[in-house]
């Protein structure tokens, strides 16, 4: 098994192979502007660092989101290309799942990251493999009570401690966690818990039409 994973959905672009049994590679930088410009010398210098060809994976694993609409699909459109080039499944993983398997935590908690807009994107876990919510968008005072008793992880939760008072890291993504939870379920036989490889947007994009636009259309 060589597991590709790679995450664009926050302002992290993060990419790592595993092989089944760890993490062989990984690398990531953090830059909320140019996931599509880095991501594909990311995968190559993950792929140097591991002395292997993109031919060697076996499977892809991408996070689907929730997140603003750009970045978010430069990680799945890469990851859809270079699953249909090598012929292997793509399998995506809510990308919330990610900071909550890296946070190690086996108690309830929550994961939330920016969502922009003062908003943050966000869901329940039992433990650090096991989501009890759906991945929902709110504002932070209006999910604080609800929150009050419980650490949150995630950039989401750094940036409003007023509203989450036990913040906790990690803050941003990781690749190699994605790839790790990942490897767990393919192990175990838990298909059913991936993910179709499709944006998980949640509201719609910054980008709007503007009222009142004109279409032209030739005579």
């Amino acid at each position: 098994m060589l597991l590709l994973a790679v995450d664009t959905a926050t302002p992290a672009v993060t990419v790592a192979l595993h092989d089944g049994d760890s993490v062989i590679a990984e690398a990531g930088q953090v830059d909320a502007r140019r996931h599509g410009e880095l991501l594909l010398p990311t995968v190559d210098r993950v792929l140097a660092e591991a002395g292997l060809k993109l031919d060697a994976v076996t499977a892809v694993v991408v996070g689907v989101g929730p997140g603003p609409y750009t970045g978010l699909r430069v990680g799945l459109a890469t990851a859809e290309t270079f699953g249909l080039v090598l012929g292997v499944p793509v399998h995506g993983l809510c990308t919330l799942d990610g900071l909550a398997y890296a946070s190690g935590l086996t108690g309830p908690f929550a994961v939330a990251t920016d969502a922009r807009r003062k908003e943050v994107y966000w869901a329940r876990y039992a433990d650090a493999r096991t989501r009890i919510s759906e991945p929902a968008v709110d504002r932070p005072a209006d999910i604080a009570e609800e929150l009050a008793d419980l650490p949150v992880v995630g950039s989401g939760a750094l940036l409003y401690p007023g509203a989450f008072p036990d913040a906790r890291g990690p803050e941003h993504q990781s690749a190699g966690a994605l790839a790790s939870l990942a490897a767990e379920k393919l192990a175990a036989g838990e298909q059913e818990a991936f993910l179709a490889p499709l944006p998980l947007y949640l509201r719609r994009p910054d980008a709007q039409v503007p009222k009142n636009y004109k279409v032209v259309t030739p005579k």
